[in-house]
């Protein structure tokens, strides 16, 4: 940037920051209609293409991480599945939730034997029932994805499971059971290194404490979300925690602090347009201006957390909207007081029924057989592969890869190849042993672009027969924050990380067949990533131009370099 536009810049950043703020919206409005346009589109005529565009729409909205591409081949089913599924977790995220309980009951059925989307639909599905109120509904979806996960044995989607069951636990005013679901959640969290969802549960956690009375086990538990948060960039959440931390201080009758804290929160919860959260946030502040006797600065505050939750359909938050209300009232206006009584009382009654406490009372009393469950379907599964097939077992496999080796284009291909050669290049330059990447002990100094790039290729080849490498891990492993990892890389090669991923994946599994003549091409496609050996066979072949074996046979004299082509 030239000088001269760098002062007019910063003499007029005041300026530019409000025209920003002020556009943001109309930006944000326009990227909704254009998904929803997308969706009317596809929910007309249900084709391919009309499925691609709404996923590219919500993808152009920020609200994927990574494009998603379905096939020209995909199923009808396979087609409304994932569009129906990801328009519930739109419709979600948009706090629009009983449009995103109508379009997650629409895919549910469609997954079929997909026990792993099946379950990510059933855990929405539990999050999105307790929104509305229906805590019954609630606890039987969330029970049949967490049964599902165990299966499964993914650390991460367990942790997932057990916050969304202690979240329920949590609203049906049975916090002492909560407790045991979020502490379990932590433990998987740190099994599976997730600090994000760490932070999440230890969010929840302060919450669970709080209700339970504990304030000063409260305020450490938000206190070490926030900090993560704090870490991992993300200002919207910990204004989330900052709630969580003020909570705690009312309950300690730190009401001053709590009052400051909570004000801190507002205004970055209104700019992320975070209104869930802003109306919860809203509905505490109320409550510790009525422990101050402020009545007439607290009923506007639950008027307004009213009316957000309202139009979001939140039927347990606007029970305590309702309740501030009532005491806000109860001296001033009787007649208003006795309103709002009555709402709360309704509300209530439909919370808390009867078939309520028995299904979580049920529940509750499976839970503690689960664990041994879930042992001994471990110990058969892994007894009926190893006496059948001596396959290793490959637990979960990234699923956006999974559609990037479906939809590889000619581009993809010479993009790999490509890839494929310059990564040869690397290894064949490195005189080192490979690096065991499983800890960030003595990384090396990653300022060096080819040294960069060296322990990217390592801790891909060291994980990738562990099912379980993303960018989330590469980027732990080398102590940097996912953007900055994205970002470096792709300054580097040109292309994006999962592109580049492939290609190890490729350039490892070529290595494999010419060196190792006696190892079967099934157990190289798992050593690779792939659960299937006929996916890894396809996209083998479309990369290099004949199958695995057919290049085996063509190579075996020559194991200096993988070439491109047979």
């Amino acid at each position: 940037m030239p000088l001269n536009i760098k002062q007019i810049f910063n003499k007029h950043l005041l300026l530019i920051s409000v025209i920003c703020l002020c556009l943001m919206p109309d930006i944000v409005n326009a990227k909704t209609d254009d998904v929803e346009k997308a969706l009317k589109v596809f929910n007309a005529n249900n084709s391919v293409e009309a499925a691609n565009n709404f996923l590219q729409a919500i993808y152009k909205a920020d609200f994927l991480d990574e494009e998603i591409i379905l096939p020209t081949d995909a199923t009808t089913s396979t087609i409304r599945s994932q569009v129906w599924y990801w328009a519930a977790e739109w419709y979600y995220d948009k706090q629009k939730y009983a449009l995103a309980k109508d379009y997650a009951l629409k895919a549910l059925p469609l997954f079929g034997k997909n026990k792993s989307d099946k379950a990510y639909c059933l855990n929405l599905l539990g999050i999105v029932f307790v929104r509305l109120g229906n805590l019954t509904k609630a606890a039987e979806y969330a029970k049949q994805s967490h049964e599902m996960n165990l299966v499964i044995g993914d650390a991460d989607r367990i942790s997932s499971g057990l916050n969304t069951l202690s979240g329920i636990y949590l609203a049906a005013n049975r916090a002492d059971e909560a407790e045991k679901y979020i502490l379990e959640a932590i433990q998987y969290a740190d099994k599976a290194n997730n600090q994000p969802r760490k932070a999440i549960l230890l969010g929840m956690a302060s919450e669970i404490y709080h209700k339970l009375g504990k304030d000063q086990l409260s305020l450490v538990y938000a206190r070490k979300a926030f900090d993560i948060d704090s870490i991992q960039g993300q200002k919207s959440r910990c204004a989330v925690r900052l709630s969580q931390i003020a909570s705690a201080l009312f309950g300690l009758k730190r009401y001053e602090e709590a009052e400051k804290t909570y004000k801190r929160a507002i205004p970055i919860l209104r700019k992320s347009n975070n209104m869930q959260s802003l109306a919860i946030d809203l509905n505490q502040l109320g409550y510790v201006l009525l422990a101050q006797k402020r009545v007439q600065e607290a009923a506007p505050m639950f008027k307004e957390a009213l009316e957000i939750l309202k139009s979001s359909g939140d039927i347990y938050n606007q029970l305590h909207s309702h309740r501030g209300l009532y005491e806000c009232y109860w001296k001033l206006n009787p007649d208003s007081a006795k309103i709002e009584i009555e709402a709360f009382n309704h509300l209530r009654d439909s919370l808390y029924a009867t078939a309520t406490a028995e299904t979580l009372s049920r529940f509750n009393a499976e839970f503690g057989n689960q664990q041994l469950k879930k042992e001994n379907e471990q110990i058969r599964n892994q007894h009926r592969l190893i006496t059948t097939s001596g396959i290793i077992i490959i637990i979960f496999i990234i699923i956006a890869t999974a559609f990037l080796l479906r939809v590889l284009t000619k581009r993809h291909k010479k993009q790999i190849a490509t890839l494929i050669q310059e990564i040869e290049e690397i290894r064949k330059s490195s005189s080192e042993e490979p690096v065991d990447n499983s800890s960030t002990n003595s990384l090396p100094n990653i300022n060096d672009c080819n040294e960069f790039l060296k322990q990217v290729i390592n801790i891909v080849n060291n994980r990738l027969g562990k099912g379980n490498c993303n960018v989330a891990i590469i980027a732990n492993l080398l102590n940097m924050s996912e953007q900055t990892f994205r970002r470096r890389l792709r300054d580097i090669t040109g292309e994006s990380p999962k592109l580049f991923i492939s290609a190890i994946q490729m350039e490892h599994a070529a290595h494999l067949i010419i060196t190792d003549l006696q190892l079967p091409i099934n157990n190289i496609a798992n050593l690779c990533g792939y659960e299937e050996t006929s996916s890894f066979s396809h996209a083998f072949k479309r990369i290099y131009g004949c199958t695995p074996t057919q290049y085996r046979i063509k190579n075996k004299n020559n194991i200096a370099s993988p070439k491109i082509s047979c």
